[in-house]
């Protein structure tokens, strides 16, 4: 049996990044230089996905004959990766599992973006490949977290505005925000997370839990409706309801429309919660000092982004599907909200109030990292592309 890739990817060096880098390490011979870059790229290899769905915990990666005495294991960076192909899937992997992988004939060589400009030839012997693992060691790194782009996805337009609505959630995943294409992570990582996260094992699935997000269903109404609340005080009273006037009043309008003594006391608490986590928003710099989150549906809208894009990456759909349903949860967002800043505490609150509890821990974290680099880089799509 071969070794499955890690799960953990390694990019940092932004993909549209990496082939440039590689090129020129190539043509000043550095061999040192190419392997650091490749060991903080994504890579991928191609296989049939017939062959991945018989058997999803394989890799198996066959050397090829590109040249008569010339036999490589074929690599792809993300930058190179090929059109989108319904029969065609990649795995994710790093330099250390390629480094790790049985390479029974010691002249067989990696060929990293074999056949194209970026071509690049390492030799793979035990020597070379104890090589790899001592620069992964030093230069590998994680995946979460980080801000990328491809210089040829989408930059401008109503598709463009749809991907950077799910700019945070690709940033957490460590992914380019503005890729709608071959793969999102791998293949069979994609799979794992729809049915461990989602319960999603099919077209209909996907369908189901996407039409959900779009429709603002899937996360709990309750936030949304103590937010409602206090705006319909604020343009009732001409300015915001002290924090007592709100609680009551959203209890009360609980009650009268139904609400079990439960569901009143969780409304009550709810408020509470709402006020704590914009105060900590306020002075994490998420939120202005009189600031205040209108509407959590964004998270919803953020994640249905990519939900498309796990949906094209696990084969479930189309692009020109994928895309359709991206620029729809942009149109969504621009209708619910009035500026990128506005949206961005509304998908973090969303977020917190569904999965941190009060923590103020890693969903918390993720929020502000993400906050701060989509709102202050000068690359992020939320300085380029205009709300309006």
């Amino acid at each position: 049996m071969n070794p499955r890739p890690d799960a953990r990817a390694v990019p940092w060096i932004p993909p549209s990044e990496t082939e440039h880098l590689l090129r020129e390490a190539a043509l000043r011979g550095d061999f040192a230089e190419q392997v650091r870059v490749l060991a903080g790229a994504e890579l991928f290899i191609g296989a049939p996905k017939a062959e991945v769905d018989a058997e999803p915990d394989d890799v198996y990666w066959r050397p090829q004959q590109v040249a008569k005495g010339l036999v490589v294991r074929q690599v792809l960076t993300r930058g190179m990766l090929p059109p989108w192909h319904p029969d065609w899937v990649f795995h994710q992997i790093t330099l250390r599992w390629a480094a790790q992988f049985r390479w029974s004939d010691p002249r067989v060589l990696l060929a990293v973006n074999g056949g194209t400009p970026a071509q690049l030839l390492l030799p793979a012997t035990p020597e070379h490949r104890a090589g790899w693992l001592r620069v992964y060691a030093e230069h590998g790194r994680g995946r979460d977290g980080r801000f990328t782009a491809l210089r040829h996805g989408p930059l401008h337009g109503p598709l463009a505005f749809g991907l950077a609505c799910g700019a945070p959630l690709a940033f957490g995943n460590g992914v380019p925000w503005n890729d709608v294409g071959t793969a999102y992570m791998g293949y069979t990582t994609i799979l794992d997370t729809l049915r461990d996260g989602w319960d999603v094992t099919d077209r209909a699935g996907w369908r189901k839990e996407l039409d959900a997000l779009l429709d603002g269903r899937n996360s709990p109404p309750e936030p949304d409706f103590v937010l409602r609340v206090r705006e319909e005080l604020r343009t009732g009273r001409g300015g915001m309801p002290s924090a007592d006037e709100w609680r009551e009043t959203a209890a009360g309008h609980a009650q009268d429309l139904g609400a079990s003594p439960a569901s009143v006391r969780h409304i009550e608490e709810l408020v509470r919660r709402v006020l704590r986590y914009e105060a900590r928003f306020r002075a994490e710099g998420l939120l202005p000092p009189e600031g205040r989150v209108r509407k959590t549906v964004a998270y919803d809208y953020g994640r249905a982004v990519n939900m498309a894009r796990w949906g094209l990456s696990a084969r479930f759909c189309t692009p020109p599907e994928a895309e359709q349903a991206i620029v729809h949860a942009g149109a969504l967002a621009r209708a619910a909200y009035g500026s990128w800043q506005d949206y961005s505490v509304g998908y973090a609150l969303g977020r917190v109030l569904r999965f941190d509890g009060e923590e103020y821990g890693p969903y918390h974290e993720e929020n502000v990292a993400a906050h701060r680099v989509l709102t202050e880089h000068e690359g992020s799509p939320w300085r380029n592309v205009p709300w309006r």
